[in-house]
Order: structure tokens, then C-alpha cells, then sequence
């Protein structure tokens, strides 16, 4: 039997949002925005936080006045960070049904699935 691939679900939240705040593809983006993305990982307003003070205080993203500036220039790259995979999912952005999965693959885990088009949003690409 082939064991399941490892999704976000079951890997510590802070260090998978703190992974993903540093891949952001922006200069800068609204506190809103950032928390987002968090949303990926967890809805969770006390995780919210920690994952924000994590990468504020590991120097991956800097805050002020209602902004968040990623500190380092790392981005999601599609042909290496991306893999995609046949099955049934659910997408974790929108929840439409996919028959392709794309999952971005962190260090600290792997975030997904997503379609086509929530990818591109996540990644910052659209």
C-alpha cells in the first residue's frame, strides 16, 4: 500500500505559514493579504498571530503600519516547487472539485491541493 502524500494538514501550521510568508512573490502586501494566505494553513486568529510574530522575529518578513515586506526574494517556482497530481481533491483555496491537485512542496511541508487557477493566485502570480 502506498502511504498518502503529506499535506499541510498534518504538519505544524506555523512553520508551514511562516514557509509560505517567505516565498511571498510581492514587495509588499497589506496585513489582510498576508493573513490570506495564512487562511491555507489555518482559520485560527491565536496561530494567525504566532505564524506573523514567527516570521517577523526569524526576519523573513518585516511589518509596519498595516503592511508586511518579505524580507527575503525566494518565490514559489512552478517547475520545482509545484507538482501536480491526478485524483479526486477538493480545492483549499475556493473548495471547487479537481481532478488535478497542484501542491506546492515547502520545506516544512507540502500546502495543497489547488486548481489551475488558485495556484496562480496563492503564488502570486495573478
Amino acid at each position: 500500500m502506498v502511504a498518502a502524500p503529506r499535506t499541510g494538514v498534518d504538519r505544524d501550521p506555523v512553520e508551514l505559514g511562516v514557509a509560505l510568508l517567505e516565498r511571498l512573490e510581492h514587495e509588499e502586501l497589506s496585513v489582510a493579504e498576508a493573513v490570506d494566505r495564512i487562511e491555507l494553513v489555518t482559520t485560527d486568529p491565536a496561530l494567525t498571530r504566532e505564524i506573523l510574530d514567527t516570521a517577523e522575529t526569524r526576519g523573513v518578513i518585516e511589518r509596519t503600519e498595516g503592511r508586511i515586506r518579505p524580507t527575503r526574494g525566494t518565490y514559489v517556482r512552478f517547475e520545482r516547487d509545484v507538482v501536480t497530481r491526478e485524483g479526486e481533491f477538493t480545492c483549499r483555496r475556493c473548495e471547487a472539485s479537481l481532478s488535478t491537485g497542484h501542491f506546492i512542496q515547502l520545506e516544512a511541508g507540502e500546502v495543497g491541493p489547488f486548481g489551475s487557477t488558485c495556484i496562480r493566485k496563492v503564488t502570486g502570480r495573478e
